[in-house]
């Protein structure tokens, strides 16, 4: 079974997850989700939308793979990490559709998107680490502390806050709160806007600017999973900035 969909318009590649259900980050999903952005970059896009299924943008981790435990566990946790950087250093812009709600590592992939549009109405965003008995990993903590206010932050990460989109609009878990029904049109809007852009500075930019974050995160992954850090560091002579001289 396909978990997602890619559709490719006007040189914006439209990824949409959907399992049906709550669109959780599964080692088959992520594996998904890694094959399409590979294929985003083969097919030089210009900008990638990554859009959820109605009502949901992503639940997190696939909970029946990480109650299990083991090897596969902390590989899905590691790899769910990777995507997230690997979203934050993207060659062309990224924008989230979060069509509904984004919950533990749902809200951590919505916040390593350069543009965030979300759905009004009774969705919440929320990193529930501390609630469930999870502390918070490094590479989540970097990621959030990058997008939210500081009061925003300790609420999000120490007390597990729900925010409904709102509220997650004014912590900066995202930009811009339309209706449902336009949330993809929207981001898709926005990407198209951003194809204009040169990107071989757009990439400059975003590397330099996050260079600290991308170093905290790479580490964070290291620290947590056993990784070696590979990537810390990475500025605009970076592999990623390469692809983006095309």
């Amino acid at each position: 079974m396909t978990l997602l969909t890619t559709a490719l318009d006007d040189g914006v590649a439209t990824i949409t997850m959907d399992d049906g259900r709550a669109n959780a980050l599964s080692p088959t999903l992520l594996t998904e989700l890694e094959d399409a952005l590979d294929r985003a970059e083969a097919d030089d896009v210009a900008a990638v939308v990554l859009a959820g299924r109605p009502g949901r943008f992503s639940a997190g981790f696939d909970l029946a793979v990480l109650g299990a435990g083991g090897p596969e566990a902390e590989d899905m946790l590691r790899r769910g990490f990777e995507l997230a950087e690997r979203l934050l250093r993207s060659p062309v812009p990224v924008v989230m559709a979060c069509t509904g709600h984004a919950v533990a590592m749902g809200s951590f992939l919505l916040c390593s998107g350069d543009h965030r549009v979300a759905a009004a109405g009774a969705f919440k965003i929320q990193a529930n680490e501390v609630a469930i008995g999870l502390t918070m990993p490094i590479p989540a903590l970097e990621i959030l502390r990058y997008r939210l206010t500081p009061s925003a932050f300790d609420r999000a990460v120490g007390l597990a806050e729900a925010f409904d989109p709102a509220g997650a609009l004014a912590a900066g878990f995202v930009d811009v709160v339309v209706q449902p029904d336009e949330v993809v049109a929207t981001a898709q809007a926005v990407a198209r806007s951003f194809a204009g852009l040169d990107r071989r500075a757009h990439l400059g930019t975003k590397l330099r600017a996050r260079a600290a974050l991308l170093q905290a995160v790479d580490a964070g992954i290291g620290a947590e999973f056993g990784r070696t850090a590979q990537r810390a560091g990475a500025g605009t002579d970076s592999m990623d900035d390469t692809r983006a001289r095309k």
